[in-house]
């Protein structure tokens, strides 16, 4: 635990030393839990959203896409829950003075109750080498069985209180299993306290008599009251899709992790309409196939799993997270939610307004159930990231630090670099530059010796670098160096935009959608 700790710690300095993530409003010592993305980063946080962008509405025919505004009426909100129910758990220690989520507190008790399990299982599987049975060794341990008995009942315990939104229980919970402020290291404990989570601001003056209203918490609500203008505009039957990207903000009072939990956050969602009693066929089929769009990225697809829930939100009968291993252990990246008709009948009741949908094939009108997929960009974002990054020990004891992103994903696709600056090396490097810049993120490096160039093209991603040298001169051809397994080969400058594009076309991934 405390090795991935400190990778984490290299990951988040590697972030900003290279441009990807900094810390925002950094010269006046930082607003917590904001970020700015830098010139990598950037690049590489809008690729991501191009590759959900295109896999939803190029791939789909009946997908499409808007951009709703981040200020609503406030009644959108009272009708979504979100006055009312958009709260977290929290406790304070009196001695620390430090906050916390209360289901967070005990969520970690519970990872550190399977990691005493998993590290039985590891002495043993070390002991007995290949002999060594480990479902049979799950089964009968003595010690593995008292550990899975308590970590179950605690589970259990704590899914009822949650579920229940018993504060007073979660509180006990923490009492019970003696779980102490992770700065004080004390058990001094608060009450448990709903905190709710939207800001609020007031639009117009004063003198004409202000209105509250909210900075959006999630990107739904906007398509939910868009939802008829697009079928009818559109001309959509059912079963479509409304996707967007957008900006949400919410008041963490516990925001931590980098990037993880942020008060300002972007979402990619869509939500799915259809006919009531077809929702879970359309649920199964969208969770898996959102697993696919994660693991066609190519990362370690043993880092992903999924996390069924428990306890649903009071709109869904259905909800399943992708968890991502970071670091800091299994995380929610994505969120599939089978939501019922529950938002379009409040804002049909709200609002007063018929929004029901007209079904031309049974000649009737109902509201629609609705399928969500949910993703954070920012955690996105940090699984690519976390999953990328690696130090090298290489052969002579030189050794590099190299960011295996996913070439279509790269916020450089290739980095050209004259051997020497003179003899006109330069000046033909300018050239495949200019070339190549219309269709790749293109680099020109002169500074330095080329293998510093080399690292320092390594340590942002940079899939392909290409040297340009006295040869190339001669005989129109120069050296291409992969990034992961730093080969080099000889190809000529006419090929360079066909291999290239190979390797960093988006249109690469979407084919292994289609």
């Amino acid at each position: 635990m405390a090795q991935q700790e400190e990778t984490f710690k290299k990951i988040v300095s590697h972030a900003k030393e290279y441009g990807f993530v900094f810390p925002s409003s950094e010269i006046y010592d930082g607003l917590g839990a904001v970020y700015d993305y830098g010139q990598n980063g950037v690049e590489l946080k809008n690729n991501i959203k191009r590759y959900w962008w295109d896999s939803m509405t190029l791939l789909h025919d009946n997908i499409v896409g808007i951009d709703s505004a981040i200020f609503m009426h406030p009644t959108i909100w009272k009708a979504s829950g979100h006055v009312d129910a958009f709260n977290d758990p929290l406790i304070d220690n009196r001695d620390s003075k430090k906050r916390y989520r209360a289901d967070v507190l005990i969520e970690d008790h519970i990872a550190k109750m399977e990691e005493k399990i998993e590290k039985e299982v590891a002495k043993a599987k070390k002991r007995f080498g290949e002999t060594f049975d480990e479902a049979l060794f799950r089964e009968t341990n003595p010690r593995v069985l008292e550990q899975k008995a308590k970590r179950d009942a605690l589970h259990e315990r704590f899914a009822a209180a949650m579920n229940n939104n018993d504060l007073e229980d979660l509180k006990q919970i923490i009492i019970d299993q003696e779980i102490v402020c992770p700065i004080s290291g004390t058990k001094n404990w608060t009450d448990v306290r709903q905190f709710n989570l939207m800001f609020s601001t007031e639009m117009g003056s004063t003198a004409d008599g202000a209105m509250t209203v909210y900075l959006r918490p999630e990107t739904a609500q906007g398509i939910f009251v868009n939802y008829l203008n697009v079928q009818k505009t559109g001309r959509m039957r059912l079963p479509f899709g409304i996707a967007q990207i957008g900006k949400a903000f919410r008041n963490e009072i516990v925001a931590r992790q980098f990037i993880f939990r942020m008060r300002e956050f972007e979402q990619m969602e869509m939500q799915f309409f259809v006919r009531p009693g077809e929702e879970l066929n359309w649920f199964a089929q969208w969770k898996e196939w959102r697993l696919k769009w994660h693991k066609a990225l190519g990362l370690h697809n043993a880092q992903y799993r999924y996390h069924d829930h428990e306890k649903l939100a009071h709109y869904a009968n259905a909800a399943t997270d992708i968890e991502f291993e970071m670091p800091f252990g299994f995380k929610e990246v994505e969120g599939i939610h089978s939501r019922t008709n529950f938002d379009l009948s409040q804002h049909e009741k709200f609002s007063g307004k018929n929004i029901k949908y007209f079904d031309p094939e049974l000649n009737e009108s109902y509201t629609p159930y609705v399928i969500e997929t949910s993703i954070g960009v920012d955690r996105m974002f940090l699984s690519v990231l976390c999953s990328s990054y690696e130090e090298q020990q290489l052969e002579g004891g030189d050794s590099r630090v190299v960011l295996h992103l996913p070439a279509p994903l790269a916020p450089v696709k290739c980095a050209v670099m004259p051997l020497v600056r003179k003899d006109g090396l330069p000046e033909k490097a300018r050239e495949i530059v200019n070339d190549l810049k219309f269709d790749f993120s293109t680099h020109y490096e002169e500074k330095d010796s080329i293998g510093k160039r080399y690292r320092r093209q390594d340590a942002i991603g940079t899939p392909y670098c290409i040297t340009v040298d006295h040869q190339t001169l001669e005989d129109g051809t120069v050296t291409l160096r992969e990034r992961d397994s730093m080969e080099q080969t000889r190809v000529a400058v006419a090929d360079l935009h066909k291999i290239i594009h190979e390797k960093v076309s988006l249109t690469s991934l979407l084919r292994k959608l289609a």
